[in-house]
């Protein structure tokens, strides 16, 4: 016959995990809760249920915000997912760093080429205010190029 006494006891004593419910995380990080369960949909987090609520980790917590700051980022949720997927089958840091170097890299050209297009846009704004201020016969008025700061 089992007999059960401290191991029970020292089990019961044990701090809990601390959990969030969905609320909590969309107050923390100002977004709905529609935004979370469309995350959850999308496998980016996966939380446990309690009868008809959903409870969040803290591995839950996490993966939502780095999902948040791939966002920021301009990240695909593919890509978002991926990432995050790494850490969690425990590669080795120098296959994380330089997968993720790799999508910062194809996010910074891609950004860089955004500013370009912007840039030239405004030029051909600032061109085309000027042309309008002349057939009105009106000083041009030269407004600094925010754009290059």
């Amino acid at each position: 016959m089992l007999r059960r006494t401290k191991p029970d006891i020292l089990y019961l004593n044990m701090p809990r995990e601390q959990t969030f419910t969905i609320t909590e995380l969309a107050r923390e990080f100002d977004i709905t809760p529609r935004a979370i369960r469309y995350y959850e949909d999308q496998g980016l987090i996966s939380p446990e249920r309690a009868g008809q609520s959903r409870v969040y980790t803290k591995r839950d917590r996490t993966r939502l915000k780095l999902t948040l700051r791939g966002r920021r980022l301009g990240l695909s949720l593919a890509e978002i997912r991926e990432l995050i997927d790494m850490y969690d089958v425990g590669r080795d840091q120098r296959t994380q760093l330089s997968k993720f170097l790799a999508v910062l890299g194809r996010q910074r050209a891609a950004l860089e080429r955004q500013r370009e297009d912007i840039e030239a846009v405004l030029e051909e704004i600032a061109a085309l205010e000027q042309r309008a201020h002349e057939l009105l016969g009106e000083p041009a008025v030269r407004k600094k190029n925010l754009a290059k700061r």
